[in-house]
């Protein structure tokens, strides 16, 4: 199935360092003729870290996009009644969120856009890129990944010398991995080689 025509939410957290890959990917579904959505933690919406101003990213989404960033609960409460979404990936997850997701606590916008999609039978599709991926958020993808309608961007170690926890997705397969999980298969090999 191909991602054309789609309107796909990409939920952004507060992985910084990771954004630049998140919106190259964002232009290249825009390219691919997908209607994108964005949906921004608080978090994401809200902190100037040494990788950008919060302001510059949620100007360059919707500059990008050419939708209004989703920024609140109210807001991404609207996704799922209203079916708005074919398929919403978060990309990044950080392990934050998917402990979260996985406890099926619903306190961010970004949450609650997961939920709206989850109780259309929507797919989700997750990006992880969290430090402790290999120590406390491990149940956690190992609980997610079993899950209906959950599917992963495949992922590895990024720094697996000075990091041997960390893990981050592939950013370059989420479309690929956005069209196996419309189609309900999870996109493999899930656990890539190291960096």
């Amino acid at each position: 199935m191909t991602i054309s025509g789609k309107n796909v939410g990409i939920a952004i957290t507060g992985s910084f360092c990771t954004f630049d890959k998140a919106f190259a990917q964002i232009e290249r579904l825009v390219e691919e003729n997908a209607n994108v959505f964005t949906i921004f933690s608080e978090n994401a919406q809200s902190m100037d870290t040494r990788f950008g101003n919060a302001r510059s990213f949620l100007a360059r989404a919707e500059g990008i996009t050419g939708n209004k960033p989703i920024l609140t609960i109210t807001e991404a409460e609207k996704l799922g009644p209203n079916n708005l979404l074919d398929i919403i990936a978060v990309a990044p997850c950080t392990g934050n969120t998917l402990s979260k997701m996985t406890n099926a606590i619903t306190d961010t916008s970004v949450l609650m856009a997961v939920k709206g999609l989850l109780r259309n039978n929507k797919p989700i599709v997750i990006g992880i890129s969290t430090n402790d991926a290999l120590s406390n958020s491990l149940r956690n993808i190992g609980t997610m990944i079993n899950k209906k309608n959950i599917y992963f961007i495949p992922f590895g170690q990024d720094n697996f010398k000075s990091k041997p926890n960390s893990m981050i997705a592939d950013y370059n397969l989420l479309i690929p991995t956005l069209e196996y999980a419309m189609e309900g298969r999870q996109i493999q090999p899930v656990i890539t080689a190291p960096n």
